[in-house]
């Protein structure tokens, strides 16, 4: 894993943090003020295998597919961090946060419905206290929004499925993408690599039927 550490967004996120304690009091800090350019989502020819390893009409159908469910759902599916953070657009605090130094081989899904995100193979350190990513797992199941809150603008990522609140995505990461997902680890939960690949291949059968 590639050791990428800005001081500066150190000594923001660790100061802003100290500063108030709260939960939503980091969020000024995952944020930067440079934008990055929203892209468009990955398509793949009928019968191709996408980037996640499962055939694109699979993908496909799963990006359309919707997970709605009332608040009062969600505050008995999540912890109170993970409704805070996934529905209501809160962020947790840097360095304190289950994934940001998590280093097993495996994807990430979404904490609100079976969908995932990010491989760890796209991980990296970016020192900020929060899960890093050059670049989601397949871009068909992660959307992009313009973010104008705290007199800013930014990019914010959330899942397609199911609507849950990720956190952003800005343009001064490392190599190959140039890109930085910061992601809240309240937003994920982690697959180790041989369920992922028996979920693939579940899911990958279940698709040609």
């Amino acid at each position: 894993m590639k050791q990428w550490l800005p001081p500066v967004l150190i000594l923001l996120a660790t100061t802003a943090f100290t500063a108030t304690g709260g939960l939503r009091a980091a969020d000024s800090t995952m944020k930067s003020t440079k934008p990055a350019p929203a892209k468009d989502a990955l398509q793949c020819a009928p019968g191709e295998i996408s980037a996640c390893g499962l055939p694109s009409n699979v993908v496909i159908d799963m990006s359309k597919a919707r997970v709605q469910r009332p608040d009062a759902e969600w505050k008995n599916l999540l912890t109170s961090r993970q409704f805070e953070v996934a529905r209501k657009q809160g962020t947790e605090p840097p360095f304190q946060n289950e994934y940001w130094n998590h280093h097993a081989d495996g994807v990430y899904f979404s904490v609100c419905s079976d969908t995932p995100l990010f491989d760890s193979r796209d991980k990296f350190d970016s020192g900020t206290g929060w899960p890093s990513f050059t670049k989601a797992i397949e871009k068909a199941l992660v959307g992009e929004t313009t973010d104008r809150s705290y007199g800013m603008t930014r990019v914010e990522v959330h899942s397609n499925v199911d609507g849950a609140h990720l956190g952003h995505v800005f343009d001064d990461g490392p190599a190959p993408t140039g890109l930085r997902y910061c992601i809240n680890s309240a937003s994920l939960r982690f697959m180790p690599r041989a369920e992922y690949d028996a979920w693939v291949a579940k899911n990958s059968a279940a698709g040609k039927q």
